[in-house]
């Protein structure tokens, strides 16, 4: 599996691909290992003062107000609306790709040979929420799909199709043919409160028709998704989860599971499920046979780590630091500039990155986005206009760079605290490390191995776009900002670092 670390873990969906792989219960039984003891049912004392009680001689514990003494009334009512869903498609089979459980690849792509298709199966949950057939699920469950089947509780199967899907919140419509089907309602109007029972209902493993019980843990998490502020809880949930609905005890729907964390592939108590309120909105978008369509001002963003904090010399994590502006997008044409610090949009306070991604996402196309940001310790009001979001793939395909800017391409050496030894980025060093046209600054000739920047990563080829929020094209430039720190008495530097066309904020020390 490779490094283990939160945010491939949050990768980590529930869907079950493939067959159940390595699944196996133990239990360790004890027989007649008691001997020399007569009478088990007069023992009293024994280690440390504990005493033998028949579990039948105990009274049950009434449970305390609102908990139920079962679930098994909500359960008869919802379950017959919750779906199993399985799936079939093919997958390109790359030369040495290493063997995964759950995959069937009985050849690999030899050199010069094209990748064999192989067949791939995966199985997930959903569930009605229409009487004539519309099913919702997560759109990783069927993204790979040739062919959908819907498995009911009553054993009978239908084929699907698919109605819509929206990758970023991780939702999908799925459409069975016929009618009277029994469904379930998403709860708009009231949630439940940190602590009280839910119960989710899906396919965990290939299990059809499993119903676990558990507690909302927390509500607003953060997993690292853009447009989804999670509810989390502990009620188990596996591998064939994904899409199946969280309950609470009135039997309303209140969220959709989707991400887990764990260490194992197995539950740990920490899962992690879409709010009603988005998927109801996006479901019914999907189903009118509307499009998803996002607000977009053409910036990257990032936290405010406390060693970006202490770099920049501020105190206040809250907000979000732009790494990145598109050149040519709203954001640019507005005068935002890569490391400022956005505090509020239209008036709003905004806690991190992911809220003025979500805060953007949500408005029009043409609205007026007001940002009040920080720019080098002081305040700027900039007024955007919101364009319409690229999708996925032409946001990861970039967007036309600028002229090239750079300087004549005369070696220098980054003051010795930094341990980097830099060139300015010209036609040849472009050439000779690929970097990509419109970055401009200093590129990475060498580092040093002891130094900060090699422990937090910093390779040759990277270029230093900015150094404390200034653009850099020269050592001048970043021994004047690293000299101007010193005096002020700042321990660290934020470096702007450009790597594969992706700017990143890298705070390192002056120590």
């Amino acid at each position: 599996m490779g490094k283990l670390d939160l945010k491939s873990l949050l990768k980590n969906k529930t869907s079950l691909v493939g067959g159940i792989v390595g699944l196996a219960l133990g239990a360790t039984v004890a027989a007649g290992a008691m001997t020399g003891i007569a009478n088990l049912d007069n023992l009293t004392g024994g280690y440390d003062g504990a005493r033998l009680i028949k579990t039948q001689d105990l009274t049950p514990v009434k449970p305390p107000a609102g908990a139920p003494m079962s679930f098994a009334d909500i359960i008869d009512r919802v379950s017959p609306a919750v779906v199993s869903i399985e799936t079939k498609g093919k997958v390109k089979v790359p030369q040495g790709m290493p063997m995964i459980p759950g995959f069937n690849f009985p050849g690999q792509a030899q050199p010069g040979q094209e990748a064999p298709e192989q067949e791939v199966r995966g199985a997930g949950s959903g569930f009605f929420i229409s009487g004539d057939g519309y099913i919702v699920t997560n759109n990783h469950v069927i993204a790979e799909a040739d062919e959908i089947m819907v498995k009911l509780t009553n054993d009978q199967k239908l084929k699907a199709t698919v109605i819509g899907r929206d990758p970023n919140t991780d939702l999908a419509v799925l459409k069975v043919e016929g009618k009277n089907f029994p469904f379930v309602n998403f709860e708009l109007e009231t949630k439940p409160r940190v602590g009280d029972w839910v119960i989710a209902v899906g396919n965990p493993f290939g299990f059809s028709g499993t119903a676990t019980a558990g507690i909302v843990s927390a509500y607003g998490r953060d997993i690292g998704e853009q447009y989804v502020d999670y509810l989390q809880i502990d009620a188990p949930i596996n591998r064939g989860n994904s899409g199946g609905p969280t309950f609470d005890l009135y039997g309303r729907v209140i969220g959709v599971n989707t991400a887990i964390i764990t260490p194992s592939g197995a539950s740990a108590g920490v899962g992690f499920a879409i709010p009603a309120e988005i998927a109801h909105t996006i479901t019914q978008k999907l189903i009118k046979g509307g499009k998803i369509e996002r607000g977009y001002i053409g910036v990257s963003v990032r936290p405010i780590t406390d060693e970006v904090a202490e770099s920049l010399g501020i105190t206040d994590l809250e907000g979000a630091y732009i790494s990145d502006v598109t050149k040519g997008g709203p954001s640019d044409k507005a005068g935002v500039q890569p490391g400022d610090i956005v505090r509020s949009v239209n008036g709003e306070k905004i806690k991190s990155n992911t809220e003025l991604t979500r805060r953007v996402g949500a408005v029009r196309v043409g609205d007026k986005v007001t940002l009040d940001v920080v720019r080098s310790g002081k305040p700027v009001k900039l007024t955007v206009t919101a364009a319409l979001r690229p999708t996925d793939e032409e946001l990861n395909k970039g967007l036309p760079g600028g002229a090239d800017q750079s300087s004549p391409d005369a070696p220098a050496n980054a003051p010795g605290a930094l341990g980097l030894s830099l060139k300015p980025v010209s036609p040849e060093t472009r050439k000779s490390y690929g970097i990509e046209e419109g970055v401009t600054g200093l590129v990475i000739t060498s580092v040093a191995p002891d130094s900060d920047a090699a422990k937090k990563g910093i390779k040759p080829g990277m270029v230093i776009v900015r150094a404390d929020n200034q653009p850099v094209t020269t050592a001048a430039d970043l021994t004047r900002v690293i000299e101007i720190l010193k005096k002020a008495g700042r321990p660290s530097v934020l470096l702007l670092i450009n790597s594969e066309g992706i700017n990143v904020p890298v705070p390192l020390s002056l120590k």
